[in-house]
């Protein structure tokens, strides 16, 4: 019997509401939140079984090598009206060792800041676990933070140990490693919901990870509208592209045996194949995210709205496997 081909997928959005704003996973492999497949003869499968049944035909042999069988990047827009916790994520490391999970390296890129937009990213002094302790009981840690404001465009890579959160009306886009690993340091005097954290990820079981040092500020990103196409982070874990799509791009996925992976943030766009003579069209619009698998390593992307700015994440080629992925 022939067998079916892959296509691009575009996913169901999972919302989940908090009393400072929402979270909406656009793309998410974490067994409590699995993305389903909206649209073709795949939709309602999950992620995760479509990893579990097509496995390097949807990520690129290299990237299964070493990932395994979990998708291994994930997706969220976040929408903040007050204030988010202050949180902070492990390292590879810190995370296999003890919790079985992924790291989480994030970016966040700043789609909107409306009044009293800002970021609280690392400290703006050396501190330490004592000081920071402290001043998380009492709710008043802000006052270690280094403060941002942010301005629509501008994106910051989140390393391990450094603690974050937003307040103020803004919106973010976050691409991160697939791990569920966000702990709680302070919630600012109000009750955190168990939905958005594990009780076992508290403050001081993060005090030993946390990066004590001042951020170190790296000079402000700009915004997109000069630049046609840029790397906005290119890390082992993933790689994200900025793109003002104004012109069809022909995007050959064999040079780097990869997924590909767009996130619409304006406009819209088309992926188009060629499929026995005849061009298949997958169309996606501000706020879809597509996964083009590896199994499509031809197509051309071409711009159906004239504004379209979309993120493309990849994977790039990795040498070891994972041993946490591995098991």
């Amino acid at each position: 019997m022939e067998e079916k081909k892959l296509y691009p997928f575009r996913f169901c959005t999972l919302r989940d509401e908090y009393s400072w704003g929402s979270d909406e996973f656009k793309l998410a492999d974490l067994g409590y939140r699995d993305s389903l497949i909206r649209d073709g003869w795949l939709a309602g499968n999950a992620i995760s079984e479509v990893m579990d049944t097509y496995l390097d035909r949807v990520v690129g042999e290299n990237v299964y090598q070493f990932w395994g069988r979990q998708f291994p990047v994930q997706v969220k827009h976040i929408r903040v009206k007050g204030k988010m916790p202050l949180r902070v994520h492990p390292d590879a490391e810190t995370a296999e060792q003890r919790y079985d999970f992924l790291g989480r390296e994030k970016l966040w890129y700043v789609l909107r800041a409306g009044a009293g937009a800002r970021l609280m990213l690392g400290f703006s002094r050396d501190t330490d676990a004592s000081e920071l302790y402290s001043k998380c009981m009492d709710a008043s840690v802000e006052e270690l933070m280094n403060t941002v404001e942010p301005k629509a465009g501008e994106f910051f890579h989140i390393r391990p140990g450094v603690p974050h959160a937003a307040a103020g009306d803004v919106e973010i886009v976050e691409i991160s490693e697939s791990s569920p690993l966000d702990f709680c340091l302070c919630g600012w005097g109000e009750e955190v919901s168990p939905e958005e954290f594990d009780t076992s990820l508290s403050l001081v079981d993060a005090l030993d990870f946390i990066d004590y040092k001042a951020w170190k500020d790296p000079e402000r990103p700009g915004t997109e509208q000069f630049d046609p196409a840029r790397k906005l982070i290119d890390i082992p874990e993933f790689t994200v592209s900025a793109l003002n799509l104004s012109d069809p791009l022909h995007i050959s996925g064999e040079n780097f045996d990869s997924f590909v992976l767009y996130t619409c943030l304006r406009g819209g766009a088309s992926v188009q194949i060629e499929v026995l003579g005849q061009t298949a069209r997958f169309p996606m619009a501000a706020g879809d995210t597509m996964l083009v698998p590896a199994e499509c390593p031809d197509f051309f992307l071409v711009p159906t709205d004239r504004d379209t700015f979309i993120l493309e994440t990849t994977v790039a080629p990795r040498e070891e496997s994972d041993s946490y992925l591995k098991k």
